[in-house]
């Protein structure tokens, strides 16, 4: 069918933000992308915009990827086309906030099936590959979340310490057959994502949230030295070690009021 082999790396969450963002800063660098998102126009759009600038090849797939086939449709698609993923970027994620018990169950579902199931399945798909070639990364997008619980954002927070948890786990299998995976752990980031949360409203949001271009480089960079967990940001990497030395009780608390407090 296809293209003939080529390598790719591959971008979930393609069409907007940090997804956008690595997929620029790739292009840039003159690696061939394909990128996954469900809107496909915003992703034919961001295609050509790249081909153009940076005279790379860049291939599109949409694709819903917390739906229960979702995965392995994109990989039968990637396969049937002839690219071989050098790289995997798991950025797609979605986080909905709000008391456990009053949000919709099936928005808690989609974002496990997403943030965690659909970046499991993606990894085991392609680390075959990786390993028998003895190269190849993975860049798994968590969040300062997952260091602590997140009341009145408990499954996102919870899907980001499993995010955090797997990737560790992994770069410890599989480094020594020549395969990279790091876990990009950023704060506050000023993209769309902050939106569809409901978050984009707090003071600290506003104070804090960092440029997507500064943890887009952070993430590149730790994929390239194989660091296992990059938390992006002074302040939120001070924060993210502080936790450890927390009484677990005090640290829900203050996860909890700063949630809370966005309520209002």
């Amino acid at each position: 069918m296809g293209d003939g082999h080529m390598d790719v790396t591959l971008i979930t969450g393609a069409s907007a933000g940090l997804g956008e963002g690595f997929a620029k800063a790739l292009a840039a660098k003159k690696k061939n992308l394909l990128l996954v998102a469900r809107r496909e126009e915003r992703l034919a759009t961001l295609a050509v915009q790249l081909e153009r600038a940076c005279n790379v090849s860049v291939k599109t797939i949409a694709a819903d990827l917390s739906a229960p086939d979702g995965a392995e449709k994109l990989m039968k698609e990637v396969d049937q086309r002839g690219l071989i993923v050098e790289t995997l970027i798991n950025n797609a994620g979605f986080g909905a906030r709000g008391a456990f018990a009053d949000l919709s169950l099936a928005a808690q579902r989609e974002m496990i099936a997403l943030n965690c199931t659909a970046l499991m399945e993606l990894s085991h798909r392609v680390l075959p590959g990786m390993i028998e070639r003895k190269s190849g990364g993975i860049l798994n997008v968590a969040s300062t979340a997952a260091f602590q619980p997140g009341p009145w954002m408990a499954v996102y927070y919870a899907t980001k310490a499993f995010v955090l948890s797997f990737s560790e786990a992994l770069h410890e299998e599989v480094r020594e057959h020549g395969v990279k995976v790091a876990a990009l752990c950023p704060g506050p980031t000023r993209t769309e994502f902050a939106d569809v949360a409901g978050m984009t409203d707090s003071a600290l949001f506003k104070r804090f949230g960092a440029p997507a271009e500064a943890v887009v480089r952070d993430g590149l960079a730790a994929l390239e030295h194989n660091q296992a967990v990059k938390v992006s940001g002074a302040l939120n990497l001070m924060m993210a070690e502080s936790i450890r030395f927390t009484p677990r009780g005090l640290a829900r608390r203050i996860a909890g009021g700063m949630q809370k407090a966005r309520q209002g």
